[in-house]
């Protein structure tokens, strides 16, 4: 593994990695809120998740973890392609859409993420619990509404 040697400002040069990552896969990138994932359970890999309220919607867009390259093209998940969602563990999910793609992944607060610049190629740790913590309450409301259209359908 890479050297761990933080500087003040390479967590917003990360941040500001992933969103171009994010932003050269989504036409209409502004609206959106972005956290870093890992994914897990044969559905490894890295993620830049976008997600909003209006209208409700998250994007995952797979990246290579060491270039934050796009590796595919992005995957909306809204009311109309989601199949299933869940809560796997504290940090953990599994989405499911109409085509049966699944995805599961991590969203942690302070994942530690490889950068290279000028200084050479370091492990940094990305600072992202407020958007985590943003993340959590918006899957959370998602879920609900989920579970309050599927309650509707069944009566």
């Amino acid at each position: 593994m890479e050297p761990y040697t933080q500087t003040p400002d390479d967590d917003e040069l990360l941040k500001d990695r992933l969103h171009q990552a994010f932003d050269a896969q989504i036409p209409n990138f502004g609206g959106y809120n972005l956290v870093y994932a890992s994914g897990d359970a044969g559905a490894g890999g890295s993620f830049v998740i976008g997600f909003r309220s209006q209208p409700l919607e998250l994007v995952v867009a797979p990246v290579d973890a060491r270039s934050y390259e796009a590796l595919e093209p992005a995957i909306s998940i809204d009311l109309t392609n989601v199949s299933h969602m869940a809560q796997l563990r504290e940090a953990g999910y599994e989405f499911g859409i109409s085509t049966g793609r699944v995805f599961r992944f991590d969203v942690s607060p302070s994942p530690v993420l490889f950068l290279e610049d000028e200084q050479g190629r370091r492990s940094v740790e990305l600072l992202q619990e407020d958007d985590c913590r943003e993340f959590h309450a918006f899957l959370e409301a998602f879920m609900d509404h989920l579970d309050s259209i599927e309650a509707a359908a069944a009566q």
